[in-house]
Order: structure tokens, then C-alpha cells, then sequence
């Protein structure tokens, strides 16, 4: 006769949860220095996942020696690249520095007189060393910690060893740890678990690698109209351009304000027109663009799953600067889309709602691309519904 044990309590579960929360609680505030290299090296595994993949479908080697590969080439793309790209753009943003802070100066000198308008002495210079004063007090503590642990992390070579062989055996044992991970949720909750977990997959895909791609369409876009217009130093700013593509909404913004100051101050390199008139060519210009970026670039790009509301994204990026500096700035949008995802979850569960019927995209498989996967069945709750191949 087999032996019966007796069930935990509701209490008993609930206590020994608790605990198990604050435990991880506990182990992430006392290691918290190595939870930014660990998400590094999350993320370069996340990125080079499809390489390995497809070195491993193409040329039938194991996985280890797959992802040794695309390792080589990643370090080969990294001496190779910047030798060609790094010394113009450098000599670029050398001149642009220089220039920017002889404009800023000018607009200084602007702003230090006293205007009188309707009867009314305008102060601009008090108006606006209180709003740097304001925006220093807020950006101070968000950036300066940040930025230093940062080089500490980048400048020492014991992280920087720990990130790429934490990486490399994500990317070995990537798929054991998944097939683990699938196997150890319960029965009744497992097929709930794959659709949580594909959707988050295919938010977070979408945006890393998509990211990519879009930064470098981007890069082009910018450097090619910044040449055709005389835009000054059109390379560098099409580079800056390309970098702001990880900071949705926000990085628009500071890319026009850079752009607007250059077009107001130094002109066109070449089209006979008043400054004040290529500044707004600049600005009309960009202002069509971010509606081409927003409705044509970033859907068939990066995909709707990382769509979110401007104003959530830009509250998700400070909240992410205050909690994690810029790598929270950086993973703002993707992980709010992923929050989006759970908490709908929960929220169903909740009130004992389907959590999966408003979303289509958990029934089908990962929007990866065709060209490195495999060949997967389709999983389907229909048992009508016949096997398709991706």
C-alpha cells in the first residue's frame, strides 16, 4: 500500500513562500554587484543566440563549438569595425564638441540679458539656471553612481571574463535549462508557462535584435540626409542618432535638440539659406520622420510587441534611471512590455478570466527568423487543428 503524506496547509504554503521571497530578496541585495555583469551576460547570450543557431544548423557542428565560433567572430567584428569607423567619427565629434560649446556660450551670452516684454522684465538667465539647477539635482544621482560603476565594470578584466563565460555556457545550455525550467512547473500550469514564456521571448527578441538593425538603419538614414542637407559633421550625428534608437521617445528628442542647435548656430555647409530658415528645414524634416519611424520603420522592424504608450515609455525610462541607471534606461521598454504581459496574466486569474484570450501572438511560436531555425511543431489547445511547419 502505498504511503500517504499529509498536504501542507494553506498557511504552511503561504509561510514557506514568504520566506522563499524574502530569501531572494535577500541574496539579490547581498550580490548585488554581480547582477549587473550577470544581465550583461544575459543579454549578449540573448543577442548571439540566433549566430550560434544558425552556425550550428549550417555547418552541423556542436553547439560549444557553435558558440565558440560566433564568439571569435564577435571579438574579430569588434577589432575589425571600429579601425574603419572609430577614427572619422572621432575626428568628427572632436570638431563637434568644440563647436557645441562655442554655441552654447553664444546661447549663454543670449540668455544673459533681461528682456522686456508687454511691460514685463523677463529674466532668462535666473529661468533657466533654475531649471538646470532642478534637472542636475535629478540626473546627479541617477547618472554619476551609475556611470562610475559602470567604467569600473568595463575598464576591469576579471568582469569582463566573468560576463563572456557566464554567456557562452547560457548559450551551450540554454536549451537543457529551458527543457529544466519547463519541466519543474506543475502539470496543470506548464502549458501556461510555454505561452507566458514565448511571449515574453518573442518581446524581448524583438527588441534586442531588432534594436540593432533599426540603430543602424537609422545610423544610414541620418548620415545620408545630413550630407545631402550640409548638416555639420553629418557622420557623427548620424552615428549619435543610430545610439539614440535605445532610447525610445526620448532619444528623438535629444537628437532634434543637438541637430536644431548646429543648424541654428553653423548653417548649412552649403545650401545658400539663413540659419533660422535651416534650422526649421531640421526640424520639419525630423518631425516627418519620427511619424515614418513610428509607423513604418519600428512595426516592420522591431515588430508591435514592444508597443507602448510614449508616456509610459518615458515614465518607464526614469523609473528604470533611478533603479538601475542606464542599463535600467536602456531595458526600460522591454521589460514594462514583459510587466504588461504577467500582469494581464494575473489580473485574469484574479477574476477567473481567460488570461490568454485577447492575445494570439502565446499560440504561435517565437517570431524568430526562418533562415537559422529548425523546423517545430505547432502546440495548439485545438486537438482538431493539425501540426503546421514554421
Amino acid at each position: 500500500m502505498a504511503e500517504t503524506r499529509p498536504r501542507w496547509s494553506s498557511q504552511a504554503k503561504l509561510t514557506v513562500s514568504l520566506l522563499l521571497i524574502a530569501l531572494v530578496i535577500y541574496l539579490l541585495f547581498r550580490f548585488r554587484v554581480v547582477l549587473t555583469p550577470m544581465i550583461l551576460a544575459v543579454v549578449l547570450a540573448y543577442i548571439l543566440s540566433p549566430l550560434v543557431n544558425f552556425l550550428q544548423v549550417r555547418l552541423r557542428l556542436k553547439r560549444a563549438l557553435s558558440a565558440l565560433l560566433a564568439y571569435l567572430l564577435m571579438l574579430a567584428a569588434l577589432i575589425t569595425l571600429p579601425a574603419m569607423i572609430i577614427d572619422p567619427v572621432a575626428d568628427q565629434v572632436t570638431g563637434l564638441n568644440l563647436n557645441l560649446r562655442r554655441y552654447l556660450m553664444a546661447l549663454e551670452d543670449f540668455l544673459g540679458h533681461r528682456y522686456v516684454v508687454a511691460g514685463q522684465v523677463i529674466n532668462l538667465d535666473q529661468i533657466v539656471q533654475q531649471a538646470i539647477g532642478s534637472l542636475q539635482g535629478v540626473l546627479e544621482p541617477v547618472f554619476g553612481h551609475t556611470l562610475n560603476f559602470a567604467v569600473d565594470v568595463i575598464s576591469s578584466v576579471v568582469w569582463v571574463i566573468f560576463i563572456l563565460v557566464v554567456s557562452f555556457y547560457l548559450i551551450k545550455d540554454g536549451l537543457a535549462l529551458r527543457d529544466w525550467l519547463e519541466k519543474i512547473v506543475p502539470t496543470d500550469y506548464r502549458l501556461d508557462y510555454i505561452r507566458l514564456r514565448d511571449e515574453i521571448n518573442s518581446i524581448w527578441s524583438a527588441f534586442f535584435r531588432g534594436q540593432l538593425v533599426l540603430a543602424l538603419v537609422v545610423a544610414i538614414i541620418f548620415t545620408v540626409v545630413g550630407f545631402v542637407l550640409g548638416l555639420p559633421f553629418a557622420l557623427a550625428m548620424g552615428v549619435f542618432a543610430g545610439l539614440l534608437e535605445f532610447l525610445p521617445s526620448v532619444g528623438h528628442g535629444i537628437w532634434l535638440v543637438v541637430a536644431s542647435l548646429l543648424a541654428l548656430f553653423a548653417g548649412s555647409t552649403w545650401l545658400p539659406l539663413p540659419n533660422w530658415v535651416f534650422m526649421l528645414i531640421v526640424i520639419g524634416l525630423h518631425l516627418a520622420y519620427q511619424q515614418f519611424d513610428l509607423n513604418y520603420l519600428i512595426p516592420r522592424i522591431i515588430g508591435r510587441s514592444v508597443h507602448l504608450p510614449p508616456l509610459v515609455v518615458i515614465l518607464g525610462i526614469v523609473t528604470g534611471a533611478v533603479l538601475a541607471g542606464v542599463l535600467g534606461i536602456l531595458l526600460a521598454a522591454p521589460t514594462i512590455a514583459s510587466a504588461r504581459v504577467l500582469s494581464r496574466y494575473v489580473f485574469a486569474n484574479l477574476f477567473d478570466l481567460d488570461p490568454f484570450a485577447a492575445s494570439v501572438a502565446p499560440l504561435l511560436p517565437p517570431p524568430n527568423p526562418r533562415w537559422w531555425r529548425k523546423p517545430v511543431p505547432f502546440q495548439s489547445n485545438d486537438p482538431h487543428q493539425k501540426p503546421k511547419d514554421i
